[in-house]
């Protein structure tokens, strides 16, 4: 779980959706990957954001792309006209060197992939619903300052969707690396995805891994992270600090559930008891 697989970026394949402006590439082990550039108009902080909290939902046991280092060659970006990123108005070329690669859910030829499903297919039509809940844990723990993101993917012979969780950037409140908790910060953006929920156990066994885990499992997940992902806008203590802090975070991540069961969405109406 903790290798990193360092990657060769064969071929841009399309730009992505998103505030990131991530590319759609092809890699040297013919698989596709969602990657996101250091020179991103967010932060390149977001980059490390996904990497441990990607890493981090995986270890809990939540469906989520995994991750890798992709490098980008100066050839690659020089002769590809589309790796380019919009920010402060002017196009410019995107960075050259490591980067962060999602692996691409499902198959881009064969499957459909979907941002958005109406209401009643998302509870009729998602093997997985129950992960919803699930993802509240991380988002919590590792303060998601964005809605909770997902897509829906299906082979196209198939009745019923899958759930992944995709961009974790702002976990972490994307550049800041602290905690501002908001009752519903890191929700998903519509209630009918918490309808299963009925009382503690909905959030196993996702809740006990997280509450269990220690500051050495975390720090093990950062393993194979490049410092340029992180160390040009802080020094290695505001690592060391953002570690610590989710250790010290487990504790909190019921009560920071309960907010926003208690909040004006009312999320869990079938929940009864404490």
């Amino acid at each position: 779980m903790n290798r990193v697989t360092v990657l060769s970026a064969v071929q841009q394949v399309r730009r992505m959706r998103g505030g990131s402006q991530s590319h759609l590439m092809r890699a040297s082990d013919g698989h596709y990957y969602i990657t996101k550039f250091r020179n991103n108009p967010q932060h390149v902080r977001v980059l490390a954001n996904e990497f441990l909290a990607s890493r981090l939902g995986l270890r809990l046991g939540l469906p989520m792309p995994e991750v890798a280092v992709i490098e980008v060659s100066d050839w690659l970006v020089n002769n590809t006209p589309e790796l380019r990123v919009e920010t402060a108005g002017y196009v410019i070329p995107c960075s050259s060197g490591l980067q962060l690669a999602s692996r691409y859910v499902g198959n881009p030829e064969t499957d459909m992939v979907l941002d958005y499903l109406p209401e009643s297919l998302i509870v009729s039509r998602t093997r997985n619903l129950q992960d919803f809940a699930r993802v509240l844990v991380l988002d919590k723990w590792a303060g998601n300052a964005d809605g909770r993101q997902a897509v829906f993917t299906k082979p196209a012979t198939a009745r019923k969707y899958t759930a992944t969780f995709i961009d974790q950037g702002y976990c972490f409140n994307c550049s800041e690396w602290n905690f501002p908790d908001s009752a519903l910060r890191g929700v998903y953006g519509r209630n009918c995805v918490y309808q299963q929920v009925t009382g503690w156990e909905s959030f196993e066994p996702v809740l006990s891994r997280a509450e269990q885990i220690d500051s050495a499992d975390i720090w093990s997940l950062t393993e194979g992270m490049p410092e340029e992902w992180w160390s040009h806008h802080g020094p290695f203590e505001d690592l060391a600090r953002l570690v610590e802090s989710l250790g010290q975070r487990r504790s909190s991540i019921r009560d920071l559930i309960t907010a926003f069961r208690n909040s004006s969405r009312n999320p869990f109406p079938y929940w009864a008891g404490n």
